[in-house]
């Protein structure tokens, strides 16, 4: 770049006389940035409005806000996460009330039916009189009794063939056991 390309360029970004822009040249030995700075130096050109701000106080503040912020947005989740965390709680559980007072359990001895019963009331059963009840469901694998449940749309693990499996395990059992009675009279 030759000086009057110097000259001019000085000119277009102050907005100098091409005497003050020579002469800032000139004086500062062809470089720009410094003929810029002596122009502003003798009041031709007014300097970029200052404002000191330390590094530290911008990073400080920066940083406030920044936190600030997050401790705002954590605040916002947490209470819609607890309330959504227990509207979705209470619909899980209203779905499981429904399926269990939709569902039946039915006890059946020789292809009849003898009790039916919702399987809430099943639960309930198990839950207050687990004692009980447990041991006569086995008593009663051995008495031809089988189990099954109806009504559940959709099931992911097959209970009625688990209930199968347990009346032909107790069945199988009687046979061998009666087998070796027979034997042991023989």
């Amino acid at each position: 770049m030759d000086n009057l390309e110097k000259v001019e360029k000085i000119r277009e970004k102050t907005g100098v006389s091409y005497e003050d822009a020579k002469e800032a040249l000139e004086a500062s030995n062809y470089d720009i940035l410094d003929a810029i700075v002596y122009l502003e130096k003798n009041g031709k050109v007014k300097g970029p409005a200052v404002q000191v701000v330390t590094v530290e106080e911008k990073d400080k503040k920066e940083r406030r806000e920044k936190f600030k912020k997050t401790q705002e947005d954590y605040e916002k989740n947490c209470n819609k996460g607890v309330k959504e965390g227990f509207n979705s709680f209470f619909k899980w559980c209203g779905k499981v009330l429904e399926k269990s007072v939709k569902t039946s359990f039915v006890v059946e001895r020789r292809h009849e039916e003898i009790i039916t019963m919702p399987v809430l009331v099943l639960i309930l059963f198990l839950i207050f009189l687990f004692w009980l009840i447990f041991p006569l469901m086995i008593v009663g694998l051995f008495f031809e009794c089988r189990y099954k449940f109806d009504g559940a749309s959709e099931v992911k693990v097959d209970l009625n063939a688990f209930c199968d499996k347990c009346a032909d395990g107790a069945e199988n059992i009687k046979k061998e056991f009666c087998n070796s009675e027979d034997k042991d009279n023989n």
